[in-house]
């Protein structure tokens, strides 16, 4: 199977795998067709004598002022190298590489009147796996990522740089030890490079992958929780979601069901032990549901702005190319916001649920350690999630709804849907290490409960959990053991489903 670029439709996983190389993707003959005609229409308005914005115009305040035909070239020129004003880290290679693979995306269904020639040299980095190099901050995102899309583009010019593998290396040694030489961009093209959403897109990209394994990682957890609790199972009923059918939560308490079908240890209680177990265990399906709701959301969204064309003026015909607003990142920056609320509730309910297992109820000893006094047991790794949940919960103040005017006014509002991307992935981060230590609490309150045995897949991530980090029966160092468990997160060791 091939993926055609401007012509078939992009989804998460198809995304993801043509990043990573399982799934082959072209410019298909209907695709440079398309190309090709914008093309066309373009070079006959930037003949005109009519002012048509970003064709033979200046761009932003400067929109009033008519470039000549001589000039154009340069004018494009001079736009990525003016706007390559980004600072900070540089953003992760593998979400560089999102960006160019939905920028092609965007570009090759016809309304954005590139070259052929800059759109195949793009796909030449793809194919070489010489991505560029972007900062992470300095996009307002609206006119676009223009910023972290002028960096994304330079190697296009001979400028900025490339990751060779880990390595960042100058792009005019690159290009030459492959042979490119550097392009000249033509009417319109800078313009078209530089206006999108690439930017917020790849980070919602990346974390929607990321967000869909930890929620599914979350419920594992919490039942491990409940396991070594032995909480009850009367909130996962059917019949109880049947009445309250939200699609997050139906799905959650399904999981649940099906993650105690088998259990001797759930059978060796019964609900009438204790009447009602704390909100952190009962209300799993409620609150992991309601940000597996957000994440449908968010997944929904994203994957129509991969199919999107977001650059400015969009090609119509051979005479009209209408300037409007499609490169604004707000669809994307307030439901990048409503996902990290989402996710950081996860870290939430995560820090009650490793709370409760160090209270000593229901036959645990206190801090889950039978010699308390001399020994601290697992007390101080709930300080270090209690401080995670505080981190995200500052991480949560939502960029989309502040506004800083930029270009002198022209662009009076924008969606800062950038920094909402990063937010989230840092999130998402610091939910790794949340986890982690819950999932290290829940293997010690599943040690009391023996010799009674969990369900399968409880079981086998208890036996995953054992193979790096021991039983704690004295104090010692946990930093390790928390380290290792994390790796374990990080590396979607566990099973999920």
């Amino acid at each position: 199977m091939t993926f055609k670029y401007g012509v078939d439709q992009l989804t998460l996983d198809s995304v993801n795998a043509i990043a990573a190389g399982t799934l082959q993707a072209e410019l298909c003959q209907e695709a440079i067709d398309k190309i090709n005609k914008s093309r066309q229409n373009v070079d006959k308005m930037a003949a005109s004598d009519k002012a048509i914005y970003g064709i033979n115009t200046g761009f932003g305040p400067l929109c009033d002022t008519q470039i000549s035909p001589e000039e154009t070239n340069l004018l494009q020129k001079n736009l990525l190298i003016t706007h390559a004003v980004g600072v900070g880290e540089p953003i992760a290679k593998p979400i560089s590489k999102l960006m160019l693979i939905t920028k092609v995306h965007a570009l090759s269904q016809g309304f954005s009147g590139i070259r052929l020639t800059v759109v195949e040299r793009m796909l030449k980095f793809i194919e070489l796996d010489i991505i560029p190099v972007v900062p992470e901050q300095g996009s307002v995102g609206a006119s676009g990522d223009l910023a972290p899309l002028s960096h994304l583009f330079l190697p296009l010019l001979g400028e900025g740089e490339f990751w060779v593998n880990d390595t960042i290396k100058p792009a005019a040694d690159v290009l030459k030890e492959h042979g490119l030489a550097p392009l000249d961009l033509h009417a319109k093209e800078g313009l078209a490079l530089i206006n999108g959403t690439q930017f917020i897109l790849s980070h919602a990209i990346t974390a929607l992958t990321k967000m869909r394994y930890l929620l599914d990682l979350a419920d594992i957890v919490g039942a491990m929780s409940i396991e070594g609790m032995q909480g009850s199972e009367s909130p996962f009923r059917e019949e109880l979601h049947a009445i309250r059918a939200f699609k997050g939560n139906v799905e959650v308490a399904a999981r649940m069901r099906s993650f105690f079908a088998g259990s001797e240890n759930m059978a060796s209680h019964t609900d009438c032990d204790r009447v009602q177990d704390p909100y952190s265990l009962r209300c799993i399906p409620q609150v992991h549901g309601a940000s597996r709701n957000a994440y449908y959301h968010l997944k929904e969204l994203a994957e129509t702005e991969m199919n999107s064309v977001t650059d400015n003026p969009i090609v119509i015909s051979e005479e009209e190319a209408i300037s409007g607003g499609g490169f604004h990142g707000q669809p994307l920056a307030m439901v990048l916001d409503y996902a990290s609320i989402a996710a950081a509730e996860l870290g939430n309910i995560a820090d009650r649920r490793c709370y409760l297992l160090l209270e000593g109820l229901h036959g645990l000893p206190r801090l889950l350690t039978t010699s308390g006094g001399l020994n601290s047991g697992m007390m101080i790794p709930q300080y270090v999630t209690a401080a995670l949940v505080t981190e995200n919960k500052s991480l949560c103040f939502p960029p989309s709804a502040d506004s800083v005017p930029t270009s002198m006014g022209q662009e009076d509002h924008v969606s800062m849907g950038s920094i909402s991307g990063r937010k989230l992935n840092q999130i998402l981060g610091n939910l790794d290490k949340i986890f982690a230590i819950e999932l290290m609490y829940a293997a010690q309150a599943i040690e009391f409960r023996r010799p009674n045995k969990c369900s399968d897949i409880i079981e086998e991530n208890f036996a995953l959990i054992r193979s790096k980090v021991a039983k704690l029966e004295e104090d010692r160092l946990l930093k390790p053991d928390i380290d290792a468990m994390v790796e374990l997160v990080k590396s979607q060791a566990f099973k999920v489903n």
